[in-house]
């Protein structure tokens, strides 16, 4: 009804007024993709009329003067691509945004669209002074993404993400758990995972677990690279996890940005954000608080969260950049469950003493300069100060907790790090080629202590005896170098070919010490020693990789990939007292390979596919096997280098926009399909003991698969999402069962997922519904925090967001 009055309104004032009167502007800018800065000089056409202007020194342009009416842009700029795109001016000023990528890229590599509004897509072969030719990579564009943002649902954000293994440990989405084909999920601890492009995990080297994660509210777009990242990003096996987060627009002062979100179990989120550009500063800054109570008891938490960030742009070639990151949590843990606490009632809570808090500080600054066209350079540096505090009781989740003394573990956290980048398009033989080489500095330093604190239920993080705690005091400190280079050759117009390599250095230590004590049956000391523990590890390595791209069509890519990896081991894991699992003092780094052989690309703006074929190799694999105490005679998990191991697999997403497809002319509807499936076949090889010869390796489930209807109409939009994960093990030896919960299946679980928005001028409504159906389902298994035991994901739940953007 409203629309239909709007457009009675339009034609009174069309008939009563003269046409001279309507005449608006079309303006917009022009920057480049490849490093994000301003075009001058740009020609900017309009076909229908044949006017013509060029842009400033801004990279701005402006027609005045518009008639209404449907007109093509069109841009051409020295050594870029040109750029075409429809405008269609009806009632107001036009604002329009160019993104020019070198001329070279044509020949590079085939550009692959995804289709308009969708939430994925892939890295392009170079982006700044990267380079992703030849990578399985994927890209969500967090503004296209559907679900609930509020509590960082990963379900829904990485839904179109093929073979992720998540973790849920927490209903708010206080700390992402994702791992791939095969990889432990803990904190994202097998990603290199970055934030704008600089380290954000605890200590990249010694515990590269992330106990931050950025709001979804504030993150612009997810880049994702799998095990091929090594030869730029470090030598994880997971590959390479950034987070791009928004910046101020570049044609407003000021913009601002306040969500606000209610929902189930006392859950508030109030997400605030401004940003804009005034003269060459760009600016962003946003501030979070969020609460709730949880669906178990005794699961309570606050978060507090804020960044803010500068860029100033010198000239067209030189830029700068300051950033600062904040975030304070606390959480009351409910702890876990046995097998049968869990079929009991899986919302009971048995612990109410065990608490979680965070503290971290994240800086980072950075510089761009563009020597010309072809040469650019990317220097960054970054610096964490955090602190970690787990508190409460690590005894067996089967046994009562006595009310004595909490376990209190301290984290001190105190990284430097820096990394510059070089990237130069030259020919050779006259064909086009791109050369990259870069540097990476890193030291970090783990301050570590395990005591007793008192027996109270409060979050008192207060060591009883803090000159001396009871059980270890250690000092972790970490230093790496690398030198990394790649360069893409091209042998023809559709075929390149990209060489890598990565010189490493690293020394880590441990010095400290850590007490032994041994209780019986009855829970009385029966031997008890402190012993000093100083450790030094220097070694350093070549890693080699390279990377084919074959263009099959102007929109479909074949390509592959080998890529050597290298995982070291984590001193600081070796010395925490726990009754539920115990570290091999001898354990040895982890090494290994990973390839990729697979077809993407799209096809008329209404397909995009991606299906990848994988092979894994890993030599020493770490992990759990069970063994029992000799004293006590309880079971407990051993952390050691199991044996070797393969994991092989397939990945596949497929996004249909059936309406565009099937009906073709109007672009105010999108009833778009995806399904994503993985299947995954992981086990143990060559190992010394014929018990794990030919298991299957923990925490790979064979089969992951994903499916979501998205439906938009106009300002109205509606997503279903269904997942499911297939049953897993959880040790070495594949137990279905331990008493202590720590160990055994993880049974396969299905969960719905259901999101609407409507948006109306300034004003956005959004409703989630997240397990639709209720089920009762677990995704883990802790050993530690914020179990031990069963960890049961959460019931149904309802939020509502108002977003007001000004």
């Amino acid at each position: 009804m409203n629309n239909f009055f709007l457009h009675i309104i339009r034609i009174a004032t069309f008939l009563l007024l003269p046409l001279s009167a309507f005449s608006f502007s079309i303006s917009g800018k022009v920057i480049s993709v490849d490093d994000s800065l301003d075009v001058e000089h740009a020609q900017v056409t309009i076909e229908e009329t044949n006017q013509k202007t060029f842009t400033n020194q801004k990279g701005e342009f402006s027609f005045a003067n518009i008639s209404s009416g449907t007109y093509t842009l069109v841009v051409h700029a020295q050594n870029k691509q040109p750029q075409k795109t429809t405008v269609v001016v009806r009632d107001k000023d036009i604002w329009v945004s160019f993104k020019l990528s070198l001329e070279i890229t044509k020949t590079e590599v085939v550009v692959i669209e995804k289709s308009k509004n969708s939430s994925i897509g892939k890295l392009n072969a170079v982006e700044g002074t990267s380079i992703y030719e030849g990578k399985k990579s994927e890209v969500i564009d967090m503004n296209n993404t559907s679900g609930n943002k509020s509590t960082n649902n990963a379900r829904e954000i990485y839904g179109k993400v093929s073979g992720l293994n998540i973790w849920e440990s927490d209903g708010a989405g206080i700390q992402l758990s994702i791992g791939g084909r095969g990889l432990n999920p803990n904190r994202v601890s097998n990603f290199n995972t970055r934030q704008n492009g600089y380290d954000i995990s605890a200590d990249a080297l010694g515990y590269p677990e992330s106990y931050y994660s950025p709001p979804s509210e504030a993150i612009d777009k997810i880049e994702i690279v799998r095990g091929a990242a090594s030869l730029q990003y470090g030598t994880q096996f997971g590959g390479f996890l950034n987070f791009n987060l928004k910046k101020g627009p570049e044609n407003k002062k000021l913009e601002f940005t306040t969500r606000q979100t209610t929902g189930s179990w006392g859950f508030v989120n109030s997400f605030n954000s401004i940003g804009g550009t005034v003269g060459k500063l760009t600016y962003y800054a946003y501030a979070q608080r969020k609460q709730g109570e949880g669906w178990r008891p005794n699961a309570d938490f606050s978060v507090n969260a804020g960044y803010a960030s500068l860029q100033y742009k010198f000239s067209a070639k030189f830029k700068i950049g300051l950033e600062y990151t904040a975030m304070q949590y606390l959480a009351h843990q409910p702890g876990g469950l046995t097998d049968g606490m869990y079929k009991q009632n899986p919302q009971q809570s048995i612990r109410e003493r065990n608490w979680f808090n965070v503290n971290w500080n994240l800086m980072a600054f950075t510089l761009d300069y563009n020597f010309s066209e072809k040469t650019r350079l990317n220097f960054r540096a970054f610096g964490l100060l955090a602190s970690r505090d787990a508190l409460g009781t690590l005894d067996q989740i089967n046994r009562a907790d006595e009310g004595t003394e909490r376990n209190l573990l301290n984290d001190q956290y105190k990284n430097f790090g820096s990394e510059i980048r070089w990237l130069h398009y030259y020919s050779l033989w006259k064909i086009p080629s791109v050369f990259l080489i870069g540097g990476r500095y890193y030291q970090g330093q783990t301050d570590r202590k395990q005591g007793l604190a008192d027996s109270t239920n409060q979050p008192h993080f207060t060591f009883l005896n803090a000159a001396n705690p009871e059980f270890s005091a250690y000092t972790f400190p970490s230093r790496n170098i690398a030198v990394f280079s790649e360069n893409i050759f091209k042998v023809s117009k559709k075929l390149s070919i990209t060489p890598g390599v990565r010189f490493e250095y690293i020394d880590t230590r441990s010095g400290g010490y850590y007490n032994i004590e041994n209780k019986n049956l009855a829970g009385q000391v029966i031997y008890h020693e402190q012993k000093s523990d100083n450790r030094e590890s220097k070694r350093s390595f070549v890693l080699a990789g390279i990377g084919l791209s074959y263009d099959v069509t102007n929109n479909t890519e074949l390509y592959s990939n080998f890529s050597q990896n290298y995982r070291s081991i984590n001193f600081n894991d070796m010395r925490v007292v726990n009754p539920n699992f115990q570290v091999d003092p001898n354990l040895k780094d982890e090494t290994g390979f990973t390839c990729d052989l697979g077809y993407r690309g799209s096809y008329k703006n209404f397909l995009y596919f991606d299906a990848t074929f994988f092979y894994l190799g890993y030599n020493n694999r770490i992990g759990s096997v069970l063994k029992t105490d000799t004293t006590s005679y309880t079971v407990y998990a051993l952390r050691t280098n199991v044996s070797d191991s393969r994991t092989y697999g397939f990945e596949s997403l497929v996004e249909v926009d059936f309406y565009k497809w099937l009906i073709k002319g109007k672009k105010d509807m999108k009833i778009s399909v995806f399904s994503n499936l993985s299947w995954m076949n992981a086990s143990y090889t060559g190992s010394k003991e014929k018990a794990f010869e030919g298991k299957r390796v923990e925490l790979v489930p064979p089969v992951l698969f994903k499916s979501g209807l998205k439906f938009k109409y106009k300002k109205f939009g509606a997503s279903y999402q269904y997942s499911y994960t297939a049953q897993q093990f959880t040790d070495a030896t594949n137990s279905t069962f331990t008493a202590n919960a720590v160990n055994g299946l993880i049974p396969a679980y299905n969960v719905m997922d259901l999101s609407l928005s409507y948006t109306y001028k300034l004003f956005t409504l959004e409703g989630s519904i997240n397990n639709l159906l209720d089920n009762r389902y677990f995704t883990r298994r802790a050993e530690a925090y914020p179990g031990p035991g069963i960890i049961p994901s959460d019931a149904r739940s309802f939020y509502l967001t108002v977003q007001v953007k000004l």
